[in-house]
Formats: C-alpha cells, sequence, structure tokens
C-alpha cells in the first residue's frame, strides 16, 4: 500500500531588519507543533545562506490533510498567523510533496 506521508515546503520571507525576529517566531512554532501534534513526523528549518530574511520549513507529516485539516486548525498555528504579518513580508508559499521510491 503506498504511504500516504507528504513532504511540506514552506517558504518564507521576513520583513527587512526582522531576520532574527522570524527565526526565533519560526523556532518557537516548530518547536509548539513538534510537541504538541503527533501527525508531524518532522520538521526542518533553513536559513538561505546569502539573506537572513529568506527561511524554509521542510516538514514531513503523516497526510496532507493532516497538515490541511487540524494542524491549521490549532490554536497555536492560529496566533502564529496572526502574528505573522508583524515578521514577514507576505504570506508563505507552501507546496506539497511526495518522495519517490526505486521500484
Amino acid at each position: 500500500m503506498p504511504s500516504t506521508q507528504v513532504i511540506v515546503v514552506i517558504a518564507y520571507h521576513a520583513q527587512p531588519g526582522k531576520g532574527p525576529a522570524a527565526r526565533a517566531a519560526l523556532a518557537g512554532i516548530i518547536a509548539n507543533v513538534q510537541a504538541k501534534e503527533p501527525d508531524c513526523l518532522g520538521i526542518k528549518l533553513l536559513e538561505n545562506t546569502g539573506d537572513d530574511t529568506r527561511f524554509l520549513l521542510y516538514e514531513t507529516w503523516t497526510s496532507q490533510a493532516a497538515y490541511v485539516g487540524p494542524h491549521l486548525q490549532t490554536p497555536h498555528i492560529k496566533a502564529f498567523i496572526e502574528a505573522a504579518a508583524g515578521v514577514f513580508a507576505g504570506p508563505p508559499d507552501i507546496s506539497f510533496w511526495h518522495e519517490l521510491h526505486p521500484s
């Protein structure tokens, strides 16, 4: 049976001069999600090597439905989204991926 696991890639761009605040906000929400949401199988936070206002989250979830449904309705995600306007230059770019396994 094929896996329903999904990789969620989220690109954030902080407002000018707010790279450190964005990094802290992302680190905080990552810790919260990993502590409270069993459907989250892991999150990696990456920072662009030449621009400290650009970040990438590489997340593994049990399914896309778990991410777009219950995850986005949690109080901690709703609070993060509300506060994000003060730190980020706009909404993140979110894409969904699955790993290809050789036959």
